[in-house]
C-alpha cells in the first residue's frame, strides 16, 4: 500500500479551513477567533475521536482505514472527485463509479444540514440507507448500522420480518411491490457487477415472495408520495415522501413531511420533542 501521509494531512487541513460552521449546520458562536472548522468539530462530523483526527492532521498515528477516510470525506462535505483524491492519498484504489455510491454528495449533505428537525435520509441504488437525520433515526431506527447484504432495506424486507413493522400490515403488499420495482430499475441501469445485482441474486435464491414479484418485471419508478408509518410511541402517521434523485451517483434524498395542522403533523412534532429533535 503506497500512501502520502504528508499530503493527506495537508489536504485535511485545507479542507477543514475551507469549511465554515454554517456549512455543516453548526452555530458559529461568539468566541470563534478563526475561520474554518475546529478539529473537534470535524472529528464529531466523521465519528472519530479528536485525538485520532489530530494525529492524522499531524502525519502521526496508525495508517487510516479506508472506512475512516470515507467517513472523513462525508464529514468534510467533499465532492466525489475530492473523495477519490483522499482515498488515493491514503493508498487505496478508487472503485468504479457505480461501486462507490456510498459517498453522499456535498450538496446533498448541505441540504441535510438544514433538515435537522425533519425526518430525511439518503438511499443508495440497492436500498442502502447511507445517511439519516436524527428524527429519521427516531422514526425508522438506525438503518445505517447494517453491513453486507443487510445494508439494503429491500433485502431486509424479504429476509427479516421485523423490518416491516414500520408500515401497517395492510400496506405491506404495496410496499413490497414498490421495493422490487426500484431494485429492478437499479439492476437494469447498473448491470453487473453492482449492489443491486447482488441483492437481486441473493433474494432470488432465498425468497419465494421476491421471486414472484421479480418475475413481474414491474419497473415504474414513480410511486405514491403518500405513506403510512407506524411508531410504537405515537402510533400511525400519514406522511408524504418527497424524493430528489442524484443521477450521477444513483442516490435518492427522501424527506418525510405531514400536512400542517394535521394529527400526523402533531405526532411528528411530539416524536421530535421526545427524541430531542423538535419539529
Amino acid at each position: 500500500m503506497s500512501d502520502d501521509r504528508a499530503q493527506l494531512a495537508d489536504f485535511l487541513r485545507t479542507r477543514r479551513a475551507a469549511l465554515q460552521p454554517e456549512d455543516v449546520g453548526m452555530p458559529r458562536g461568539p468566541r470563534r477567533r478563526t475561520d474554518g472548522l475546529r478539529r473537534e468539530e470535524v472529528a464529531a462530523l466523521a465519528g472519530l475521536s479528536v485525538d485520532y483526527y489530530s494525529r492524522m492532521e499531524q502525519s502521526r498515528g496508525p495508517h487510516p482505514s479506508e472506512q475512516m477516510l470515507v467517513a472523513l470525506a462525508r464529514g468534510l462535505r467533499l465532492s466525489l472527485d475530492e473523495r477519490d483524491y483522499l482515498l488515493r492519498l491514503g493508498g487505496y484504489p478508487v472503485p468504479r463509479r457505480i461501486m462507490r455510491g456510498d459517498h453522499v454528495d456535498a450538496g446533498i449533505m448541505r441540504i441535510l444540514d438544514r433538515l435537522a428537525d425533519t425526518p430525511a435520509m439518503v438511499v443508495g441504488s440497492a436500498g442502502e440507507i447511507l445517511y439519516q437525520t436524527g428524527l429519521a433515526i427516531t422514526l425508522f431506527g438506525d438503518e445505517t448500522r447494517f453491513s453486507g447484504l443487510e445494508r439494503s432495506v429491500v433485502y431486509r424486507w424479504f429476509t427479516a420480518p421485523d423490518s416491516r413493522t414500520v408500515y401497517p400490515d395492510d400496506d405491506h403488499e404495496q410496499r413490497a411491490r414498490d421495493f422490487v420495482a426500484d431494485l429492478r430499475t437499479a439492476y437494469v441501469r447498473d448491470g453487473r457487477p453492482s449492489p443491486a445485482a447482488d441483492v437481486a441474486d441473493a433474494l432470488t435464491e432465498s425468497s419465494a415472495e421476491f421471486r414472484t414479484l421479480w418475475a413481474e418485471h414491474r419497473v415504474e419508478h414513480k410511486h405514491s408520495q403518500y405513506k403510512r408509518l407506524v411508531h410504537p410511541e405515537v402510533g400511525v402517521m400519514e406522511v408524504y415522501c418527497q424524493s430528489l434523485f442524484d443521477i450521477d451517483q444513483s442516490q435518492g434524498l427522501l424527506v418525510f413531511t405531514a400536512t400542517p395542522g394535521s394529527e400526523s403533523a402533531e405526532k411528528l412534532r411530539l416524536l421530535g420533542v421526545l427524541s430531542g429533535h423538535v419539529v
